[in-house]
């Protein structure tokens, strides 16, 4: 009997973990809902986390807020969300950059990109386009990639390329430019891709891998496309060459947009917002914006963790091969 009662008391204490289980998810979410930005307003991943908060406020009935903590790559709004309570109502919208690069540069990082995350889901993948300003006097005359790697070869430590911050993956992407074309050129890094593209129309800088919040000031004239950094040509720049066609076979190099939840957030709170995600990207007005910053790409949490895990390994080895350092 008393082994019975034993069972029983279990039973029932298990019954009364699923049901608070299910009572937190069904309630889930009962207030509103932080999305914490690394980078500026205005900027692609800024813009993706607005998207997807309008469209998880409309189809989940609570306020998705955008909180910017701009600055370092991303690092202050990861760290903030990695000591954040893990109860769902603090999120990242994060790139790439800020998970797959940063602890491979980092020592003081204060998160771990594997250990202090629950993964939610990719949004978009974005290639960056090399530009330059038709109305900078150093590079009025560029009008090629190869003009561009010629001209560094000329004035070796003089032609200067942006990036939305140090270990940010347009700072490897021109460190890899650099590196393949063996070239001598100097990294100028920013708080986010908006200022780097505000020095870029100042001619403060030679050159940015920009993201496709470049692409209407590219159109307009004001910044003149070289080439694409990812293996296939942009559909809204077909005319642009990508960097492996202008003799790089190997350049390859894109960056995705993801949600992350702090580790410890409940498992049927972070499915939950995979679903919920997955859907908002199959909406045909939001599946359109989505398209202006990159390709639609949403993916399991557990696919997502192998995503990461892949990446850290794959930049490891390029930071290696471009010999990319950070003075901490």
């Amino acid at each position: 009997m008393k082994v019975f009662g034993k069972l029983v008391a279990a039973s029932a204490l298990a019954a009364l973990a699923g049901a608070s289980t299910l009572a937190y998810g069904s309630e889930y979410p009962s207030q509103p809902v932080k999305l914490v930005v690394g980078f500026s307003p205005g900027s692609t991943i800024d813009t993706v986390a607005r998207i997807i908060g309008e469209g998880l406020s409309k189809r989940m009935g609570a306020t998705f807020v955008i909180d910017n903590k701009t600055g370092a790559n991303g690092m202050i709004a990861a760290r903030t969300v990695a000591q954040a309570k893990p109860d769902g109502y603090t999120l990242l919208v994060s790139n790439s950059s800020s998970i797959t690069v940063n602890p491979l540069l980092y020592s003081d990082l204060q998160y771990h990109p594997l250990k202090d995350f629950a993964p939610i889901s990719t949004v978009v993948s974005v290639p960056f386009v090399l530009a330059v300003n038709p109305d900078n006097p150093n590079t009025a005359s560029i009008s090629s990639l190869k003009d561009l790697v010629d001209l560094a070869h000329k004035n070796p430590g003089t032609v200067t390329y942006g990036s939305a911050g140090n270990g940010n993956l347009m700072h490897l992407a021109g460190a890899q430019l650099a590196t393949m074309s063996k070239t001598d050129m100097v990294h100028v890094p920013y708080r986010g891709a908006a200022p780097m593209e505000a020095a870029l129309l100042a001619s403060d800088i030679y050159y940015g891998f920009d993201t496709l919040s470049g692409v209407p000031l590219m159109k307009s004239g004001k910044l003149k496309p070289l080439a694409i950094s990812t293996k296939e040509r942009w559909r809204d720049l077909p005319d642009v060459p990508t960097v492996a066609e202008q003799g790089y076979p190997d350049f390859d190099i894109s960056f995705w947009v993801g949600t992350f939840a702090p580790d410890g957030t409940p498992k049927e709170v972070v499915e939950l917002l995979n679903k919920e995600i997955a859907a908002v990207t199959r909406d045909p007005e939001i599946q359109k914006k989505l398209m202006m910053q990159g390709n639609v790409l949403t993916q399991s949490p557990e696919d997502f963790y192998k995503k990461i895990d892949t990446e850290l390994k794959q930049n490891g080895d390029l930071i290696k091969r471009a010999n990319i350092k950070i003075s901490q």
